[in-house]
């Protein structure tokens, strides 16, 4: 059976904000933190029920895997719903659909009372807190974030499996030009149609509520909710000026091409993108 060459993510509890930045943060390595959220009200207080109960009438945009295929629904919602109908959907089918993206600050900014920053995040921003919710079986597609922040993941609710790959590997995972996605099966490579993967390491690992996971800049991620849960993303903009400009052209220039050609000639747009991919 083939399989990809995937390492576990290193997992400590207890870390310095200067080891962070020394070990994880600087040289831009993955880690998952166990106990970062330890202190956060948000932790016990945020159940199902309470979001069903508080926040159950907001209008929510829900997303399956056509996000990311060419067409229509192409980087696009597939539909809105009430929060409520969409939490009672993830608690009682197997299905991918998802809510991500979800900014606290505009929707329910009281929430942000429940989370706490420790020293260690230092440089992570406290007004963009945003939310991901999944149904049980949903995955979010490989990609990377085009604006390149770092990310701190914590897992609230349902296990979450994660696979990641340094941004120096997007040659070998095909990536497409003008958007940051790869279209291989993580889960079952081809080695004859993309050979070039066997020459890929990630890494890969299961996220327990309450854990945190580092997702360096620039790195590529693949999330499978392996039960119904939820998830926060707080993000850091401290780039160098580098990672900002090339931020900047992703999100400004090449992003904007890619929905335009997209809408004009969507199958042939994706066929000549897989065709440069594979050069």
């Amino acid at each position: 059976m083939n399989q990809l060459k995937l390492l576990p993510i290193p997992r400590v509890d207890g870390i310095s904000a200067a080891d962070f930045r020394r070990l994880y943060l600087e040289p831009n390595h993955p880690v998952v933190i166990k106990d970062l959220a330890s202190s956060w009200p948000a932790l016990k207080k945020w159940t199902l029920e309470f979001f069903a109960e508080k926040h159950g009438a907001l209008p929510v945009k829900v997303y399956n895997a056509s996000f990311a295929r060419p067409g229509t629904s192409y980087m696009s919602s597939l539909k809105q719903m009430s929060f409520k109908e969409y939490l009672n959907l993830m608690t009682t089918t197997a299905m991918d659909l998802r809510m991500f993206a979800f900014n606290i600050r505009w929707h329910a900014p009281q929430l942000r009372e429940d989370i706490r920053f420790p020293e260690l995040t230092e440089g992570f921003s406290k007004k963009f807190i945003f939310m991901f919710f999944g149904c049980k079986n949903s995955v979010t597609p490989m990609h990377y974030d085009p604006d390149l922040r770092y990310l701190l993941h914590t897992v609230f609710h349902g296990k979450k499996r994660v696979v990641l790959f340094a941004n120096e590997e997007s040659r070998n995972l095909y990536k497409h030009p003008f958007n940051s996605r790869s279209y291989v099966d993580v889960d079952h490579p081809d080695f004859d149609k993309f050979p070039r993967l066997k020459n890929v390491t990630g890494y890969q690992e299961i996220l327990h509520p309450g854990e945190t996971l580092f997702i360096p800049s620039g790195y590529w991620h693949y999330m499978v909710y392996e039960e119904a849960g939820f998830a926060v993303c707080t993000r850091r903009s401290h780039l160098t000026l580098a990672r900002r400009l090339h931020g900047y052209v992703n999100m400004l220039v090449l992003f904007p091409i890619d929905k335009v050609m997209n809408n004009l000639f969507p199958a042939h747009w994706f066929r000549w993108k897989e065709r440069r991919a594979f050069r």
